[in-house]
């Protein structure tokens, strides 16, 4: 049940997409609040130091999820032609901005050569820092490509239910129960 198969998802695509969704939208959710924070309120640091741990931790499980991805069979797509390749390009749109969310949320934070600390465990370097106005255009590109993403979430859910509610196929149930990978077609 670890494993991928032509029928359905493994326990270990299951896991890193569902953790990958609630890091998404906590990051999303805790990234507009900390906007509204002035510096003497109690979490004007603390926040921050949240955020960038949590997204470092996304980076490594994204990198590690199109590894993974690489390597397993992906379940065959149920719908039309015109279905599939809407799953595919959704799939990758999803990938490409959730990247981008991610280096530019780190180009933010390097921007002045230090490194991040994620969650005191270790230091992640500034590979990349003193570029001009890097803060600042690494902040716009992150605010535009996090709602961009969330937006790309919104409908990733709302064809999951279509599957569910409309056609009544198992596209959703796979993502959920590790147990349809093994399950025979016969």
């Amino acid at each position: 049940m670890w494993r991928n198969s032509p029928r359905g998802w493994g326990l270990t695509s299951i896991t890193l997409h569902w953790l990958s969704a609630i890091a998404v939208i906590g990051l999303f959710a805790l990234g507009w609040w900390m906007t509204g924070l002035d510096y003497y309120d109690a979490w004007y640091h603390r926040a921050p130091w949240w955020h960038k741990s949590v997204g470092m931790v996304l980076l490594g499980l994204t990198l590690g999820r199109v590894v993974w991805r690489l390597v397993q069979p992906t379940p065959d797509l149920d719908g039309s032609r015109t279905e599939r390749m809407a799953a595919y390009l959704g799939h990758l749109l999803i990938y490409l901005v959730l990247f981008v969310v991610l280096v530019s949320g780190y180009m933010i934070s390097t921007a002045e050569g230090r490194g991040i600390e994620v969650f005191d465990w270790f230091t992640v370097p500034a590979l990349v820092s003193g570029l001009p106005d890097q803060a600042t255009v690494a902040g716009e590109v992150h605010w535009y490509a996090a709602w961009a993403l969330i937006v790309l979430a919104i409908g990733h859910v709302l064809a999951s239910f279509k599957h569910m509610l409309i056609d009544r196929n198992e596209v959703m149930r796979r993502m959920i129960d590790p147990r349809l990978s093994r399950r025979s077609t016969h």
